[in-house]
């Protein structure tokens, strides 16, 4: 879903902001699901063309031909009829010896920084996919200055193949009752909200840690925490949370959500006293991206790309530190309780510039894919 989302603002972003300068053209197999579709069918003059060449079932064959042949001959047929300049390859790969422009994008290194989350064969379908396209000297789009760091340590490609594009999400301030959202889901007044995946990565364990021991110190607080509760790479993952917010007593101060509706998700920030984000490891955050347009108080590790994304904007902790962490939560807890009283047209403003930006950062970078080597 986050690579579903980060295309669609793609799209949303370059069709309203960057007055058509390049014109983006999706081609999507037959086989995709009807709500898919309905999402992208809702962004106003986006070209969409439908070809059984792109269903699931096709994508293998068409990824061992290309790495056999150099070149995805059926996609670039396909591409010279509909007359495109560059093709933008996410999760895919169109040869080594693809005539086209190709802009790929990766979204971070996290299989190199974080290798003992992945098994062999995860890492090495990762690392495989990352190699062969900096075989076919592709342009590479990346979502932070951190992520691009990371890129020339590991791979040492020449720093005009990369490009950063920090990306942008659209924020609306949802309109909902603050009250009736507390009963919906059985929450306190005052709560802190944790809207990441139930990954490991995600370090939801130093929040449950650091409740435990606020909760010593007589300070009982809670933290919401919504997202996808599998994790792909252990499925024992999320048990051993549960077993652990069990073991500690914190049934109540860690409400566990799960998948939400998404206008429940902003209208939970709107709600909470801080975002927390306690990650090992980010690309570029989304949940950061809209706590900023949102002007909401963050408590973040202390990565790089959270420093970078956010700045002088948030309280950053360690993501070993949970006394620091239960410290930093105690003292905002402590503060007299106040309701966030946002200028909605500041918000609405502040994310059509960002989603502006974005457009036009990406654009930019098209063309200097055009430009001749």
């Amino acid at each position: 879903m986050g690579g579903l989302n980060y295309q669609i603002n793609l799209l949303n972003a370059l069709l309203a902001r960057q007055s058509h300068r390049i014109t983006p053209v999706l081609f999507l197999g037959e086989d995709v699901e009807p709500s898919i579709l309905e999402r992208y069918h809702r962004i106003t003059g986006l070209v969409i063309v439908r070809d059984s060449l792109f269903n699931q079932q096709k994508n293998w064959f068409r990824l061992f031909n290309s790495m056999l042949s150099g070149i995805d001959y059926s996609a670039l047929k396909l591409f010279e009829k509909h007359e495109i300049d560059v093709a933008f390859e996410s999760a895919s790969f169109y040869g080594w010896r693809f005539p086209l422009k190709v802009l790929a994008w990766i979204p971070d290194l996290q299989h190199q920084r974080l290798k003992h989350y992945f098994g062999f064969l995860t890492f090495w379908k990762r690392e495989i996919g990352f190699r062969m396209q900096l075989l076919g000297k592709r342009h590479i789009m990346l979502s932070s200055e951190d992520a691009k760091r990371d890129f020339q340590h590991f791979y040492h490609t020449a720093s005009q193949r990369l490009h950063v594009a920090r990306f942008a999400v659209p924020v609306q301030v949802p309109e909902f009752d603050d009250n009736h959202l507390k009963v919906r889901y059985e929450l306190p007044d005052q709560f802190f909200y944790l809207p990441n995946q139930f990954w490991r990565h995600k370090n939801h364990e130093c929040v449950i840690r650091a409740l435990a021991i606020a909760k010593q110190s007589g300070h009982s607080l809670t933290v919401v925490a919504t997202g996808n509760l599998n994790d792909p790479r252990d499925s024992e993952h999320f048990p051993n949370l549960t077993k652990l917010i069990n073991s500690l007593g914190l049934e109540n101060n860690f409400k566990v959500l799960g998948l939400i509706p998404y206008q429940d998700v902003q209208a939970l920030m709107m709600s909470c006293i801080a975002l927390i984000n306690p990650s090992r490891f980010e690309g570029w955050s989304t949940t950061v991206e809209e706590a900023k347009a949102l002007n909401l108080d963050m408590i973040l590790s202390d990565i790089n790309v959270h420093k970078e994304q956010a700045g002088t904007k948030a309280r950053f902790f360690n993501a070993d530190d949970t006394e620091g962490l239960a410290k930093i939560l105690i003292d905002i807890a402590s503060r007299p309780s106040e309701k966030h009283l946002h200028n909605t047209n500041d918000i609405g403003e502040t994310s059509l510039k960002n989603m502006a930006d974005f457009a036009e950062c990406f654009t930019n970078i098209v063309y200097k894919v055009t430009e001749p080597v």
